[in-house]
């Protein structure tokens, strides 16, 4: 039996539907949304929207942006020599919050998974390699999660890069195994790159 009208239902449903969001969250969300100012409302739909339409990957290392270039990529202060590479840009985010990594990044949006279905090619490895005929690079950190699609990524991305000279390190593991990077503290990331090894 629904509680609610086929109105409240719906966004109810659209809610639940996003990640993070169970049917207790939606249905507060819900409420509140509907609490809201008309204006206030509106301008929640107009940046959903605005974002939906303009937001892409960076050409250079494929962070969502609204520009041509991401900031991270156009700031002159940043080491060009190392790379680290993470899964998404919620991990980028999650290494930016420390504030002591100086270096440019780039976006898999995804790592190897063979029971998915998500094989090199369905991630953004061309464009990393791309990206390593820049004499400019030195290092490669891989700073993939501590997950078997994680490593196995990690892996992968050490074979194709080892024999264009260019060094690849693996983030150390005070990052659990099986953790998220998006969800674990500053001080544990930066220990994790700080004690990054050879791979």
């Amino acid at each position: 039996m629904d509680l609610y009208s086929g109105h409240i239902n719906n966004l109810i449903n659209e809610l639940a539907a996003l990640p993070g969001i169970g049917s207790k969250s939606a249905q507060r969300l819900a409420f509140y949304i509907i609490g809201m100012s008309p204006a206030r409302v509106k301008k929640l739909a107009d940046a959903l929207v605005t974002a939906k339409e303009n937001v892409h990957y960076c050409q250079c290392c494929q962070n969502l942006t609204d520009t041509e270039i991401c900031p991270i990529c156009s700031n002159p202060k940043r080491d060009r020599s190392t790379i680290m590479v993470v899964e998404n840009p919620r991990d980028l985010a999650a290494y930016e919050r420390t504030g002591k990594y100086e270096g440019l990044y780039h976006v898999l949006h995804g790592a190897i998974s063979p029971m998915l279905g998500i094989g090199p090619a369905d991630i953004k490895l061309k464009e990393l390699m791309e990206r390593l005929r820049d004499d400019e690079v030195k290092e490669v950190i891989v700073a993939t999660n501590s997950s078997l699609e994680g490593e196995t990524t990690a892996m992968y991305i050490s074979k194709l890069i080892k024999p264009t000279g260019v060094r690849v390190t693996r983030i150390a593991s005070g990052v659990p195994v099986g953790g998220d990077l998006e969800y674990i503290d500053e001080v544990t990331l930066l220990r994790a790159l700080e004690g990054r090894q050879e791979l």
